[in-house]
């Protein structure tokens, strides 16, 4: 599973195009929010923690269609799945490697950003520590969409649309952790969330490339 993953990480830094993309929309649509709300700190503070949520929602979904589509293209997935390694461990080191290279950089910028957007400094420990079990179902259950649709005509279309119910429960309690001032009842949620995601997803992901194989 490690050779996998680094085998992922070294082809991300050589298509490093992707991930910058992911990042760089992150911080644009963030920054955009600032823009079209106005400079009124209150209003900004407010709604901080939903546009970082939000924004980084979305910018999960943009590598998502590139994580099986040239594997299954090369037969890379079918040599994958006949070497003998199971299906569920090719998964998770898919979904490994989306969050080292699009999550992790997402929670990193997430601070900043959320600094800019004039989020109170006692709320942003609270923001980060949310977004760390949400960065990682995102990419769970991302890698299991971009599985559930390889192979699939229209396949990114069908993606956001599978994924965006499954992301939206992550998506409200991870921002009312962030704005409730009582975090820890939705902090248990998303992270019970996480615990469920953890071994269901690459399970489900699994099954989905070997149908898609066949």
């Amino acid at each position: 599973m490690i050779s996998l993953i680094a085998k992922e990480l070294r082809l991300s830094f050589r298509h490093g195009a992707e991930s910058m993309a992911a990042l760089l929309f992150f911080i644009i649509a963030g920054t955009l929010f600032a823009f079209g709300v106005g400079p009124d700190p209150s209003i900004l503070s407010r709604i901080a923690p939903s546009v970082v949520w939000v924004t980084a929602l979305l910018a999960a979904l943009l590598p998502l269609d590139r994580l099986f589509g040239p594997d299954f293209e090369d037969g890379t997935l079918d040599l994958l799945l006949l070497s003998g390694k199971p299906a569920y461990e090719i998964a998770a080191a898919k979904a490994a490697s989306h969050w080292l290279t699009t999550g992790l950089p997402l929670l990193i910028m997430a601070a900043p950003l959320a600094v800019m957007l004039r989020l109170p400094g006692d709320r942003l420990p609270v923001l980060l520590l949310t977004l760390l079990p949400g960065t990682l179902i995102f990419s769970l259950l991302g890698t299991m969409a971009a599985a559930l649709t390889t192979g699939a005509r229209r396949g990114a279309i069908l993606m956001p649309l599978i994924t965006l119910p499954l992301m939206i429960p992550s998506l409200i309690f991870g921002t009312a952790a962030a704005t409730s001032p009582h975090p820890a009842p939705p902090f248990y949620m998303i992270f019970a969330m996480l615990l469920a995601a953890l071994p269901l997803a690459p399970l489900g992901t699994g099954l989905a490339l070997r149908a898609a194989a066949e």
